[in-house]
């Protein structure tokens, strides 16, 4: 099989994982006319139809899904191959798209990336940032290699791998009427106006659970502005619009400069576990492993030394 009909392989799975065109020209970096081109030349090779195309959507013909079958089954071996030669070489080297929420994507992982980099100097790690369920979709899709979100996840088709775990805390601008109160029960908080994450965040998540287990309600407090990253949440608790439940690693660099008031909640530590998510049913790469026990010892690490930043590399092999 030569480099141009892996290529079309290649887009034609794409396309047809996301049933979109737009979708697949952003995933493998091509224009949208080169992925339509590709698929055309599939096309006219087996004189027949892949996709439908009406009103601005596609989908699958019989011969589409036939041929997805096995374009799936030739990726998987040749990751497979890929994996397998990399062990007898021992090479380390590749592309590694790693998919992560806002408070590990922005607070944990660069330290760790810094050091991954260091000792394996031929591997490209790519990181975006999203919302949890958008992180668990890009897993189960394969548009990333590695996800990490806080919070727990159950589904068959994931492999779950804790990390560390992490502490939301009650962040309060300076001046609030709270400042003075040691730990912040729950209840006094209902008094004041809240500074939320959004739907579909994790944090949400975790907290609406918490609430619930003290017998409590999300809609009890008094939102009064949704914000998507734990930086707009800080700046907003900063200009003083409200109070937020934030991630302490979040709030580091603030603890440390006095910008912030940072406070436990009274009934309890508030944690979750800040997890790695693999898709289980797919061939990892080499060096996706490698990224895997690197995260993983680094996190332990920093078990150890919670207040120390993680910037070691740590060798190979």
């Amino acid at each position: 099989m030569s480099f141009h009909d892996s290529m079309r392989v290649l887009v034609f799975h794409t396309v047809a994982k996301h049933l979109s065109f737009t979708r697949a020209a952003e995933e493998l970096e091509l224009t949208q006319p080169a992925v339509t081109f590709q698929i055309r030349q599939l096309e006219e090779h087996f004189n027949t139809r892949l996709f439908e195309r009406q009103h601005n959507r596609i989908s699958m013909t019989d011969a589409g899904r036939l041929f997805y079958l096995h374009a799936s089954r030739i990726l998987d071996l040749y990751q497979e191959t890929e994996k397998r030669l990399n062990e007898v070489t021992g090479l380390s080297r590749g592309m590694i798209r790693l998919g992560a929420t806002t408070t590990p994507g922005g607070y944990l992982l660069p330290g760790i990336l810094c050091g991954y980099r260091d000792a394996y100097p031929g591997v490209k790690v790519r990181l975006s940032l999203h919302n949890t369920r958008t992180v668990v979709q890009k897993v189960r899709d394969t548009t990333v290699d590695i996800g990490m979100i806080e919070g727990p996840v159950s589904m068959p088709d994931l492999e779950v791998l804790p990390c560390v775990e992490d502490e939301l805390v009650v962040i309060l601008p300076l001046g609030h009427p709270l400042v003075d109160e040691e730990s912040i029960p729950l209840e006094r908080l209902l008094a004041y106006p809240f500074v939320s994450r959004e739907e579909g965040s994790g944090t949400r998540a975790v907290i609406m659970a918490f609430l619930e287990q003290a017998g409590l309600q999300l809609g009890q407090l008094q939102t009064v502005l949704e914000v998507d990253t734990a930086e707009a949440a800080k700046s907003a608790v900063e200009h003083g619009i409200g109070f937020s439940l934030i991630s302490r690693l979040a709030v580091r660099k603030e603890d440390r400069l006095g910008a912030l008031t940072i406070r436990p909640i009274r009934e309890g530590a508030l944690t979750r576990t800040i997890n790695l998510l693999l898709d289980a049913k797919r061939i990892r790469s080499k060096v996706t492993d490698e990224l895997v026990q690197h995260i993983q010892t680094a996190c332990h690490m920093m078990l150890q030394a919670p207040d120390s930043e993680i910037h070691a590399p740590i060798p190979p092999g």
